[in-house]
């Protein structure tokens, strides 16, 4: 890994760690409370543009199969430590388990991202070596993306809580991480946004 980028990406980390120690400074998680487009983090906007809230979720082609698309740093909510505009596990995948899931994931920041499926509580830690079902992780997740897109596909085999994190290091602990759960088997793919949102199920 690249030295002067681990600083650098450490560094953009210390107000992120500061704030969370101050609940009253703590960004809000997601994009709907900001009102702000990421202009100021040098965002390639043109590898974003044309998304909408039904590009994070949609069902594949293929019978039992999902489709998400997870931007790192979507807007500058929680300092730009977010996947599509939340952080901090506000945004809330649900999975049915057995079903084959295809992430594409963008960075269009010049910090380098990246994306994992972990369990819950490991986004308390520095960093993550593998993901925890095979073929869960962007190649090379503890190096990152930047200003690119990576695709994996996996498929959940055990039901639980689990996160879709930033492997780079010191990300997911400064809150750069969404909820993933994988739900029994006779239920529907769902997404919600933000506490307050309406979880959409996929018909």
């Amino acid at each position: 890994m690249n030295i002067r980028t681990l600083r650098l990406s450490l560094a953009l980390c210390l107000p992120i760690f500061a704030s969370a120690a101050d609940p009253a400074a703590a960004p809000e998680g997601h994009a709907g409370h900001t009102g702000h487009t990421g202009a100021l983090l040098g965002l390639k906007q043109e590898m974003i543009a044309h998304l909408t809230e039904a590009d994070f979720l949609k069902l594949g082609a293929e019978p039992n199969t999902v489709a998400i698309t997870l931007v790192a740093t979507l807007t500058d909510a929680n300092h730009g430590m977010n996947f599509n505009g939340y952080s901090h596990g506000k945004a809330v995948y649900k999975v049915p388990v057995g079903w084959k899931v295809k992430v594409h994931f963008i960075n269009p920041s010049p910090v380098p991202h990246s994306a994992i499926v972990v369990e819950s509580y490991d986004v308390k830690k520095l960093q993550v070596q593998e993901p925890y079902f095979e073929g869960g992780a962007v190649e090379k997740h503890l190096q990152g993306i930047a200003y690119g897109s990576a695709d994996f596909t996996f498929t959940p085999d055990e039901e639980g809580d689990f996160a879709l994190a930033c492997g780079f290091p010191s990300h997911a602990l400064a809150g750069h991480w969404v909820t993933f759960q994988v739900v029994p088997a006779d239920q529907r793919p769902s997404l919600k946004l933000g506490e307050d949102g309406e979880e959409k199920v996929l018909k």
